[in-house]
Parts: C-alpha cells; sequence; structure tokens
C-alpha cells in the first residue's frame, strides 16, 4: 500500500481519518458510478449537446442581426444582452466541456475534443495542456498545480507572502474584465519561463499560436461585426456595435472568473503538497478532487449558464463525463460523502464569491490563518424525504 507522510498539510484533512481498506473500496464505488454513466450513455445526451449548440449558434445570429440596428438604444440592450448569454453558453457549457472530451464518445469529427476550437483568446491546445492535464491531475497540489492563485495571488495563509501581493485586489478585478486574456497568458507557465524549464523554441511557438488566436478573436468582435454595422448607419452603428462586442465579452469575462474562483478558492476546499500525493491510490486520487473543489447551489438555467461547473466537486471526480449528467450523479456523491464521512462542498453563489473575495483582500497582507473547514456531509431530513419519495416514484439511477 502507497504510504502517507506524517505530516500532511492541512491537519483537518479528512483524507487521513480513512484506511487504505476504506480508500480502495472508495475508489471502486467512483468507479462504478463512472461505469454506470458512461455505460447509460446514449441518444438523448447526444441530443442535448447538439441541441445546446444549435441554440448557442442562433442566439449568437439573432443577437447579431439585431445589432446591426445598435444606433438605437433598445436594439443595442437586446442585442448585448443576447451575445453575452450566446458567448457564455459558448465558452462555459460548450467549449470547456467539448475540449474536456465529454463528448469524444460520441466520434462526431465536429463535436470533438481534438478538433473543437472556442470564441476565446486561449489557444485550444495550450488551454488543454493546462487545464486538463495540468490541473486536473496536481489538483490543488501546491507546486504543481498553477490555478492555485493562477500565479499571481495568495490564496492559502500558508504561502509565503510577498510584497506584490499587496496589489492582489487590483489586479483581481482587472483579472474579471480581462479573464479570458488572463487565462491565454497563464497557460504560458511563468514560473518555468523563469526558471529556463521551458525551451525558447517551445515558448515562441506558444507565443505565435497566442497571437494568431488574438488576431482572430479581435478582427471578429472589434472590427468585422462593428463594419457591418456601419454600412447601414455609418460610424454610429460602428461604435455601438464595439461597444456591444466590448460590453459582451466582459460579462463573459466577469462571469467565468466567479464560477471557477467560486469553484476552487472557497473557505472549504483543502490543499496539499507534492509529498502528500507522490503515491497516491485511486482512492485518494478520488477524495482529493472532492475536497478541493467546492459546489454553487443554483437552479436548472443557473447550472447551464455555469457550464454546470456548479457541480463542480463532480466535474472533478469525472472531468470526462458529460456535464448534462453531474446534477444526476450528485446524490450518489453525497451518498459516498456521509457512509466515508467526507465533507460535500456547497454554498449559495453570494457566500461563495463573499468568500473568494475575502481571502483575495486579506491574503493581501502578510499573516493570515486557515479558515475553519466543513465537517463530514450528513444529508438534511427534507433531502431525505425527498429522495424517498423520488425512490418511489420514479425508477432508480441508472
Amino acid at each position: 500500500m502507497p504510504e502517507r507522510p506524517a505530516q500532511p498539510y492541512d491537519p483537518d484533512n479528512p483524507l487521513y481519518r480513512l484506511s487504505e481498506e476504506q480508500l480502495q473500496q472508495l475508489g471502486q464505488e467512483f468507479d462504478a458510478l463512472h461505469d454506470d454513466v458512461f455505460g447509460d450513455l446514449g441518444e438523448v445526451d447526444a441530443r442535448y449537446i447538439r441541441n445546446m449548440i444549435i441554440l448557442q449558434r442562433r442566439l449568437a445570429a439573432l443577437s447579431r442581426g439585431v445589432l446591426l440596428f445598435s444606433r438605437f438604444k433598445p436594439a443595442w440592450l437586446v442585442g448585448t444582452a443576447g451575445l453575452s448569454i450566446a458567448k457564455i453558453l459558448e465558452n462555459m457549457e460548450i467549449g470547456h466541456n467539448v475540449m474536456h472530451g465529454q463528448w469524444d464518445w460520441m466520434n462526431d469529427p465536429n463535436i470533438h475534443s481534438s478538433t473543437w476550437d472556442w470564441d476565446t483568446a486561449s489557444p485550444a491546445a495550450a488551454w488543454k495542456h493546462s487545464h486538463n492535464y495540468v490541473h486536473h491531475t496536481f489538483t490543488n497540489v501546491i507546486g504543481k498545480d498553477r490555478d492555485v492563485g493562477y500565479e499571481i495571488m495568495r490564496i492559502d495563509p500558508r504561502q509565503q507572502w510577498h510584497w506584490p501581493y499587496l496589489f492582489q485586489p487590483v489586479y483581481n478585478v482587472l483579472l474579471m474584465a480581462a479573464f479570458e486574456w488572463g487565462v491565454a497568458l497563464h497557460d504560458l507557465d511563468f514560473d518555468a519561463i523563469r526558471q529556463g524549464r521551458k525551451d525558447k523554441n517551445q515558448l515562441w511557438d506558444e507565443l505565435k499560436a497566442i497571437g494568431q488566436k488574438a488576431r482572430r478573436q479581435i478582427l471578429k468582435d472589434y472590427i468585422a461585426y462593428p463594419a457591418l454595422a456601419s454600412v447601414p448607419f455609418s460610424k454610429r452603428g460602428y461604435k455601438a456595435t464595439l461597444t456591444a462586442d466590448a460590453v459582451a465579452n466582459v460579462v463573459r469575462n466577469v462571469w467565468s472568473h466567479a464560477i471557477i474562483f467560486c469553484g476552487h478558492f472557497p473557505d472549504q476546499t483543502f490543499m496539499f503538497t507534492e509529498e502528500e500525493v507522490a503515491n497516491e491510490s485511486r482512492g485518494a486520487w478520488y477524495v482529493r478532487q472532492l475536497i478541493g473543489a467546492a459546489n454553487i447551489d443554483g437552479r436548472p438555467f443557473f447550472h447551464v449558464m455555469s457550464g454546470n461547473l456548479s457541480y463542480q466537486v463532480e466535474h472533478h471526480l469525472y472531468p470526462d463525463m458529460p456535464s448534462s449528467r453531474y446534477q444526476q450523479i450528485a446524490p450518489r456523491v453525497k451518498d459516498i460523502c456521509e457512509r466515508y464521512g467526507l465533507p460535500y462542498n456547497t454554498g449559495p453563489l453570494r457566500k461563495q464569491w463573499g468568500t473568494v473575495q475575502r481571502t483575495i483582500l486579506r491574503l493581501a497582507l502578510p499573516g493570515g490563518r486557515p479558515r475553519p473547514k466543513p465537517g463530514a456531509y450528513v444529508m438534511p431530513p427534507e433531502e431525505k424525504e425527498l429522495r424517498q419519495w423520488r425512490r418511489e416514484m420514479v425508477p432508480a439511477f441508472p
């Protein structure tokens, strides 16, 4: 059996309360859940993603059509709102999830992780390496997961403080507005560049890829589409559409930033050291994914707009599973958490977002201490009653 370090990074880490036998059994249960879902995938799932892509493209086209009349304020408001929603859907529920390989099982060359590119500044190949591989393999491992603070923020009090962190509340706001560009630059891995671990030819190739993607995004949003509006309405149409595109991109960026930060940096999540994961078992990997992420409560429309990353816990357990299945498997994940004495991290958006911002503000200054972590999940009585009713009225899943 793999040996665990004597001193965990977080003394309250519930992983260390489980025996090796429990971890092995837990790993088997999570593997079985994955296999159950993938054995059940079919036309209903394929129809979901195809309909979502059609909906998004129609909404984007309709919004672009309305923005041809963007010199008129009502048209500008309607077109900008529609375009913002279309960009969020494309970025969150479609692009992120398709490039995770969630729909590769369909063998559709048009909806495949190897061919899809998205409406954002990050080149697909660079993002898939930094996110799909690095982040999802080394989730919340200090020194390995570069998404911990995105290399520019101190989000854990045990991280050493340096004076540039004083400005992290400021550049956090800037990152919100320009999140797609921040992620594109983050994919370069500045630590590897500073330490000379990245080959210059590789760096140049990555910079060229970002430049090509940036040129395409700028041409599309800030030149081509505004130019179309300038044909019937001259300069006023151009400027109004240019502003609409900029606003829609900022709205999409702020929303993406909020959902992603709330899923990774609330007080509830645990951090790990490289030593802790050096000989990690399959069950321990599942536990790290489980307690290194946090969900956001909400209604169905909210979950779709978040790309179902409001189920960040389920996403980290199964990054290759179609996002439309996360809500369905959540009760089984909660059941496993309750039986093994593990937390199931979730909360409303205002709470999750508030704790993230509090952390960023407090840890801009020296010092700080870890916040209390949640205890083992206990199913509320009303949820038990609801689940009992569903078992009696609806066939069990899967």
